[in-house]
């Protein structure tokens, strides 16, 4: 099943359980929901990686040049 529908059927669940009208809209709040997430999801992950890098680059940095000025 593709993550749209999981998202939809998902929703759907969620909206049904306050029984007022059809799960339809929740349904369709919840296939966008999952879309959003799609592609938000891979654009964190990114962004978080490439932050620890940029840390772990800076304190090399930092430990690399402090053993040259005590050398």
């Amino acid at each position: 099943m593709g993550t749209t529908t999981i998202g939809a059927l998902i929703g759907a669940g969620i909206d049904s359980m306050s029984g007022d009208d059809s799960a339809a809209d929740g349904a369709i709040i919840g296939a966008i929901t999952a879309n959003v997430l799609k592609v938000a999801v891979p654009i964190a992950v990114t962004y978080a990686v490439g932050w620890a890098v940029l840390r772990g680059a800076e304190q090399l940095r930092e430990q690399l040049f402090q053993r040259e000025k005590t050398a």
